[in-house]
This record gives structure tokens, sequence and C-alpha cells, in this order.
């Protein structure tokens, strides 16, 4: 099997055109002014300058004053955390609770403007195919189910003393593998594609919230990395990706053959100079980065360890986009809030794009980082009409998209998900 999985949310019918918005159309032309989107049965058929109206019988738009752009895509979100419910309440939860919760959470990015995300660990594949099937509500999904990491490394759960998480004691399907050999690499990768993974991810170091190993320890070697690039390339011809925050663990999944970074907040300029020859993405995760975190609960020396690891990270997403690595907009939601991803763009231009780029980052690249590209990421004919609408100026206020009221409309294969103003009403 290869290619990348599409799986469609249901599509509407009929003709469609939305008429007088600004077009961002997610590639770095210039925006559209009074243009017309054009999308039948759930496809666009039409992107350019408003003709006049016919008459048929197709539903018309009047988005005048608004901007319309493709639906986002957050690379890195974990929609089964973090919850609207403390710890307490969550573990007297029967597992359909848990599940209805994760469903809000899917609505709720839908409704922050992301049409497609890539989950890196805890979703299965029956909320992938609940959204394809209609069941449910909620972005595409690409899934990596699990990631894979050593013992006492960023994916393993057990503390010290071998207890472990809420998390872990819940989970019916466990979101970390713990391996170690060349074998259980391989054999790890097997099952996780046999379970349905679009993508491997592989930690290459321990992170900030790692029970044991902080970001500058090392995690998976490079050798393995190559093991699993080398093995999905076999079977499934699907991207690899790793979290990295230190160097070293950068380098290691560079070199390896990873196809993108997530986190990266210590890079070498070495690293970064094989990263752009190579193409390979850098997901920053700005928005989990700079979160701040709450000083009545947190210790002094945290709150410092955390202050200088957003210095290097700051420095080396700036040092990345000059570098010229390709920059795709993911969040970490779950440890960042869930349904506020497209905070992301406005930290993205703080740390250098424009914000013209920053859409960019958030639709084209990252449908290309999912080989998607063909369908999603930008607006045009033969492209599925995932869309966004909203009255804000994206090029003068980027970072108020990072309220989910400020996004009035989401469309999915064309059908209207979120409409605040019943733009999609009968008049």
């Amino acid at each position: 099997m290869t290619g990348a999985r599409l799986p469609h949310a249901p599509s509407s019918s009929g003709t469609t055109r939305i008429v007088g918005a600004t077009v961002l159309d997610g590639t770095l032309r210039d925006p559209l002014e009074n243009a017309e989107v054009e999308f039948i049965d759930g496809v666009v058929s039409y992107v350019g300058p408003r003709r006049p109206l016919e008459g048929h019988s197709e539903t018309v738009i009047d988005a005048r004053g608004g901007f319309v752009m493709p639906g986002f895509i957050d690379l890195h979100v974990h929609l089964a955390m973090s919850h609207d419910a403390d710890e307490a309440e969550q573990r007297q939860w029967f597992p359909e609770e848990e599940a209805f919760a994760t469903a809000s959470t899917m609505h709720a990015t839908l409704d922050a403007g992301v049409t497609t995300a890539r989950d890196l660990s805890g979703l299965t594949p029956g909320y992938r195919r609940a959204i394809a099937n209609g069941r449910t509500v909620g972005p595409r999904l690409h899934l990596a189910i699990a990631l894979l990491s050593p013992t006492g490394g960023h994916g393993d759960p057990v503390y010290p003393n071998g207890s472990v998480p809420l998390y872990a004691e819940r989970a019916t399907t466990p979101g970390w593998e713990v391996v170690d050999t060349d074998a259980e690499v391989i054999r790890a990768v097997r099952r996780l594609i046999r379970t349905g993974a679009d993508v491997i991810k592989v930690c290459t170091t321990g992170g900030m919230s790692s029970p044991s190993y902080g970001p500058d320890h090392p995690g998976v070697p490079a050798a393995q990395v190559a093991l699993i690039v080398a093995e999905m390339a076999r079977l499934q011809g699907q991207p690899v990706t790793a979290h990295a925050q230190g160097s070293e663990g950068v380098t290691a999944a560079v070199l390896g053959g990873a196809s993108s970074i997530e986190h990266g907040y210590d890079v070498t300029p070495e690293t970064l100079a094989v990263m752009a020859e190579r193409g390979t993405a850098l997901i920053p995760t700005l928005s989990t980065l700079l979160k701040p975190l709450n000083p009545a609960v947190t210790s002094a020396e945290r709150i410092a360890l955390k202050r200088g690891w957003q210095e290097r990270g700051l420095a080396s997403t700036r040092q990345a986009i000059d570098a010229g690595v390709t920059i795709g907009m993911g969040t970490d939601a779950g440890i960042h809030p869930q349904g506020r991803n497209l905070t992301e763009l406005g930290h993205l231009v703080d740390a250098g794009l424009t914000p013209l780029e920053a859409i960019h980052a958030g639709t084209a690249v990252g449908a290309k980082i999912l080989r998607l590209n063909d369908s999603l990421g930008t607006l045009g004919p033969g492209m599925m009409a995932d869309l966004v609408i909203t009255e804000v100026d994206p090029l003068e206020n980027i970072h108020t998209l990072g309220d989910p009221s400020a996004i009035r409309a989401v469309y999915q294969s064309g059908t209207p998900v979120k409409d605040l103003d019943a733009l999609s009403a009968p008049h």
C-alpha cells in the first residue's frame, strides 16, 4: 500500500459560490480582492475574480468584507488530552465518557478552523473512521496512534517509583511503545501499520514533561530512525516524524531520515543546513513552548528551566527561518489549550515569517508534509472544498485568529460545519 490516506468527510451536493471576499489561496500569491470561490459537490471548480450572477439554482454566499482561506492543517495534536475535567473527575469516567470528551475536543478543533489534523499519539483509527463515515464531526485525521521511545525516554510513562500517570492507567489502546533493540523497533512499526498508522512518531530526545529524561537526553538513535524510515518506505511509503528538542536528538533524527522535526528547540547551524538541503520540515510548536506555567503549582526551578528553553526554542526557530528550512504549523494541542490552534500563526509571525508565509505554513505546507497536497492545502480547481471565512484581515491582525470566534464559517468537503452568521442559510 502506497500513497497518503485521505478519509473523506461526507461532502455536500450541488453548486455553491462564495462571492465578494478577499481570497488567500494558501500559496504565496498576493491576495485576490472581490473574488469568487465556486465548488460543486464538495470540489472547488473556480477561484478567481468575481463573476456576474447567472440566476441558476446554485447557493450564493455574500462574503463581502470577509477573507477566505483554505482549511488549516495542524500537524501536531493530541486530541485525547486535556479535557474540560480535572484528574479527580476523569478517574471516575467510564470509557464512553472519555470518548465523548474526545469527540467534543475534535469538534472544537474543527471550529477553530482546522479541517485536517495529525494526531501524534492517543487516538485510535476508530476516531478517524467515525469522522470519515459522518458519525461525528472533526478534522480529517492522520494518526501516529503511538509514539516510540526507549526505556526511560519521552514516551515511557513509568515514573521512577514504578507508578504511571492517569492517561497510562486508563489507556485502552496505549499511546506509546517502549523499544530498545532493533527487533523491537521493527516489530513496533509493523504493529502500528497493521493497526492503521499513517505516520510513525519516534522520540530522539526526552522532553520537558518526561518522567525521566529531559530535552537534552538522547532517545532513539539515528541508526534506529533509519531502520524505521526504511521500513515505512517498504511497507507504506508514509513519513516518519521525530519528537526532538535538544540538539543531539534533532541531529540524530535528521541524519536518520525523518521527514519532519517536532519542536526542534535547540538546533545547530550545521543541522539546519542539512534540513534545508534535504527538505526536512520543522514543526516548532511555539504555542506549547510559549505557554506560561502557573507559579502557584510550579516550582521556581521548573519555571526557570522552561524560560531557558523558551529562549533557545525561539532562537532556533528564527535561525531555521533564516536558513530556509520548511516550517509547518503544529500546536501540540493537549499541552496547548484545545480549540485555539490558530494561535500558532501569530507565534510564527513573531518568529520571523510574514503573515502570508504563516498562512502558507498552516495550509499548503501542512498538506505537502501529509502528502495530501493534490487535494488539500490550497484553493484551486480540483481541490477539495475545505475553507474558512473570517472577518479579520489576517495580513494585518493574524494574532486575532487564535480566538475561534474570529473564524465565522468552516467548510469541509463543501459542507458547512460551522456558520456563525448563517451565511449558508436560505435568504
